[in-house]
Formats: structure tokens, C-alpha cells, sequence
């Protein structure tokens, strides 16, 4: 028997063995005080972190509170933060995040304002990305013929961003300035075509792309790789050069 043809030992997350872990999530109503609950949890290490939390929700504890809809990443709603980590808990398996025995801990998103339990308020991104002009262009391929070349990013598709909010919860500007734009909103503005005056204005001050510290942080989270910063160094490049045209009448 060949070395390619010798079975290898499979895993738990193959075999189909229920794993024991332990939720530790983050409980808080509003005029109460905060705590960790914990919540034992039977479950496949193929399902995901949103499996376990509606498990604990329908067998266990019916007054949590926390946000999801589709199961599939396209609605963003079930952001969460996992280990620390800012995750779409629908797409997270629980593989990846723990092993037998061991304990997840749930928090809520970052920089949004709290609902309950692990739910945020995610309606000030919603409202600021109507405002940055957000809407789908291009397409943006996963590999190209030979040849051929991307589209600029500005002609590319923004479409795949979900609004899910994980890129604002992981910016170290975004913790530091209550009013700071965040990376989807700007990302959304940068896919504008032409830099019109209100895009401009919203942007190009000290609460938009100038804020931004450069950690890519953002694109590190998105689950729909997006790259919010890559976006974002654009539209600065943009910006500047609007500015120097102006100042030399070059738009004239």
C-alpha cells in the first residue's frame, strides 16, 4: 500500500462524535448589570457557533437575546464576538473555535449600541451607508483569464459587503471617535465613480478617511472580502488628487 493510499486517522470533527463544550455568554438588560452565563451545550463540531447559541436559546434559557436570520452569510446579522474575535457565528464551526471539552465566549459586537445579551443596534451603519452613496457595480472575479486584468477598485463590486458591522467592531479608530465614519461606510463611498461634493463632504474631514489609522484590521474580519482598507487608501489617493487638481484649475 502506498503512502497516498494509507488511511489516516480521522478527527472528531470527522467521525461524527458529539462534542461537549460550554457557551460563555455575555447577559446584559438594559438598567441591569452585566455578567457571563454559562450554558453546557451537546453539539456536532461541524455545526456552527449560531447552531450552539439557538440550542441554548430552545433548551435552555428562552430570555436570551441575539440576532440572526439567513444561516448562510448574506444578511449579517448574527455578528458576534467569538473568543474575541469578530465572527458571522452562522459560518463559524465549532472546529475552529474550540475542541471537546472546551468553552466558547460569546460577546456582543463592539462600537454599536447594545440592544440585550449579544444584540446591537445596527441601524447608524445602515443610515451612513445610505448616505455614502452604497449600491452594487461591477462584479468582482475570483480569477481572471489570461490577460485580463481586475477592474480599478472603484469599478469593482461592493455588493458582497453585508452590512454585518464586524469591520467597525475591530477598528481601533472606531473605539477611540464615537463619530469616526467606520471602514463599510467609506469602502462604500470609495466605490463611487466621481467624488461628488456631498460624497466629499462626508468623507474627507477628520471623522472620515483621515481617521483611519491603517490597521487593516477590517479586512482582516470581512467575511465577504470586501477590503475595507485597501478601499479606504484608495479613496485617500483619490481625495488628494481631487485636491491638487483643483488647486492647479487642471478640472477646468
Amino acid at each position: 500500500m502506498t503512502k497516498e493510499n494509507t488511511p489516516q486517522p480521522q478527527t472528531s470533527a470527522q467521525t461524527g462524535e458529539l462534542w461537549q463544550i460550554t457557551l460563555k455568554i455575555y447577559r446584559h438588560q438594559e438598567g441591569g448589570e452585566s455578567s457571563f452565563n454559562l450554558y453546557p451545550v451537546q453539539i456536532y463540531p461541524e455545526e456552527t457557533v449560531l447552531d450552539a447559541v439557538e440550542k441554548v436559546w430552545a433548551f435552555q434559557d428562552r430570555s436570551l437575546v441575539f440576532n440572526h436570520a439567513c444561516h448562510h452569510s448574506t444578511c449579517g446579522a448574527c455578528g458576534m464576538r467569538v473568543n474575541g474575535y469578530e465572527k458571522l457565528t452562522c459560518i463559524t464551526p465549532i472546529h475552529e473555535v474550540s475542541q471537546n471539552g472546551g468553552t466558547i465566549t460569546l460577546e456582543p459586537l463592539r462600537n454599536f449600541p447594545p440592544i440585550a445579551d449579544l444584540a446591537v443596534d445596527l441601524r447608524p451603519l445602515y443610515a451612513r451607508m445610505a448616505e455614502s452613496g452604497h449600491r452594487p457595480v461591477l462584479p468582482v472575479k475570483d480569477e481572471y483569464a489570461p490577460g485580463e486584468e481586475p477592474a480599478p477598485l472603484e469599478e469593482q463590486r461592493l455588493a458582497d459587503c453585508i452590512e454585518c458591522g464586524l469591520c467597525i467592531s475591530v477598528c481601533p479608530a472606531s473605539v477611540t471617535a464615537s463619530g469616526y465614519l467606520g471602514p463599510a461606510v467609506l469602502a462604500g463611498a470609495q466605490q463611487k465613480r466621481e467624488l461628488t461634493l456631498p460624497v466629499c463632504a462626508l468623507v474627507d474631514n477628520q471623522d472620515g478617511v483621515w481617521r483611519c489609522h491603517s490597521a487593516f484590521e477590517c479586512s482582516e474580519v470581512c467575511p465577504s472580502h470586501v477590503d475595507p482598507a485597501a478601499r479606504i487608501m484608495d479613496l485617500r489617493r483619490r481625495l488628494i488628487t481631487r485636491q491638487i487638481r483643483r488647486l492647479f484649475n487642471l478640472d477646468r
